[in-house]
């Protein structure tokens, strides 16, 4: 059986193709790609894609070069392919300076993902659709020619489908605003003034990558007029503004509950009763660990949130999850939550997560809660500021995931 020649295959396509790296800079292109455009391989190839196609500075209502812009950066964030129903992207005419020909479009862009996940290229496929837009999308042309029923349906379908376009753009856009504002109030609000004075205390939040599921989890870190201190990690059901308010107030409301009382089951009774007033704020998942250097011990207690981990220095680990409850106002009456204790030795490492961290499509939870054990355990004798980075790039996470994530690691 011969070997499928693939460089052949993509050269004879008949479609237009070109490839783009994560710069956006061009790598490829095919013949079809070329009778296009009009360009040679000379002409595209190692140049960016937009100093190849450049703005037309005399169209001051084209949208081509943002348009294109926003699909590509949504592919390289989303590391999913983004189509654009139509599109008018006027072309340079090859040996016309500053001439332009309009074009009409009708683009496809997919990633091809390296072993890691990242973008390693993104095929930008463009179906050059300009006849038929000339001869079916404008009234002008209909004016000319009484269409046939056929004929309107085409220009009735095409006027719909650029409508949708402007619409799914307007949103895409309205998107991104909240989502801005989401992430710097979010920001904004976990802002822990007791964390500086914990060195061996590293904290992480990582946004979403390419969805509305932002803005809901969050850290903390409490210090007490014992000599103990509190770490909590908490996750709101919800996305964008709202889940961001919402985190805000539950936040503060379990940081002044602990404060006032000292024990992490207590702590989230008061929250529980308190989210029951807050819109919003029921099914929120969130655990609390009290740690007491005297006695060296771990006081805990958890809301319908993933249990805490307890990390040797020699890899080995335990699950506190011996004081494990419903989330937030689960229950329709108010119910005792539990607590429970667990020792610790010096260099022993706590790690308190969101689900983000661990959950994947189409696994079981306990999987990822292993994937995350063994990981750290391999980082344990690290500073924990580089054992969250660490864990975080072997996770695959780095960059985010399809959740937000909230991560809290202690060196005891």
């Amino acid at each position: 059986m011969s070997v499928l020649d693939y460089a052949a295959l993509f050269a004879a396509t008949p479609s237009p193709y070109l490839v783009l790296d994560p710069d956006l800079m061009i790598v490829e292109v095919n013949q079809a790609y070329l009778d296009a455009t009009g360009t040679s391989r000379d002409d595209l190839v190692g140049r960016h894609i937009f100093d190849a196609f450049p703005y037309d500075p005399h169209d001051q209502e084209s949208e081509g070069v943002p348009t294109l812009n926003a699909s590509l950066q949504r592919v390289l964030t989303s590391r999913r392919a983004d189509a654009l129903a139509f599109m008018k992207y006027d072309i340079p005419v090859r040996g016309r300076p500053g001439t332009f020909e309009e074009r009409w479009w009708s683009p496809v862009n997919t990633p091809v993902l390296d072993t890691d996940g990242e973008v390693a290229w993104i095929i930008h496929r463009a179906e050059d659709v300009t006849a038929y837009v000339d001869v079916h999308g404008t009234e002008e042309a209909v004016s000319r020619e009484p269409p046939s029923e056929r004929v309107a349906l085409e220009a009735e379908l095409y006027a719909r489908a650029r409508q949708l376009q402007r619409l799914n753009e307007e949103l895409r856009q309205a998107h991104k605003r909240e989502r801005h504002v989401a992430l710097a109030l979010q920001e904004a609000m976990l802002q822990s003034p007791d964390l500086c004075r914990h060195k061996d205390v590293a904290v992480r939040y990582l946004p979403a990558i390419g969805s509305l599921n932002v803005c809901g989890d969050w850290f903390d870190v409490v210090d007490l007029p014992d000599g103990s201190f509190a770490v909590a990690v908490g996750d709101v059901v919800g996305h964008g503004l709202e889940a961001a308010a919402v985190m805000g107030m539950l936040r503060s409301a379990l940081s002044a509950a602990i404060r006032a009382l000292g024990r992490p089951a207590q702590a989230l009774e008061v929250l529980g009763l308190y989210a029951r007033s807050v819109e919003g704020a029921l099914n929120t998942t969130a655990a609390k660990a009290l740690v007491d250097p005297r006695s060296k011990l771990i006081v805990y207690s958890s809301a319908g949130h993933p249990p805490p981990l307890l990390v040797r220095p020699d890899g080995g680990y335990d699950v506190l999850d011996q004081a494990t409850d419903p989330p937030l106002g689960a229950r329709p009456q108010h119910v005792v939550r539990p607590q429970a204790v667990h020792p610790y030795n010096p260099g022993d490492t706590l790690v308190l997560y969101t689900d983000g961290l661990i959950e994947r499509r189409g696994e079981h939870i306990d999987e990822g809660l292993t994937r995350l054990a063994e990981a750290l355990g391999q980082y344990g004798t690290i500073a924990p500021e580089g054992m969250a980075d660490a864990v975080l790039e072997r996770l695959g996470v780095t960059h985010g995931a399809r959740d937000d994530i909230a991560l809290v690691i202690v060196r005891l």
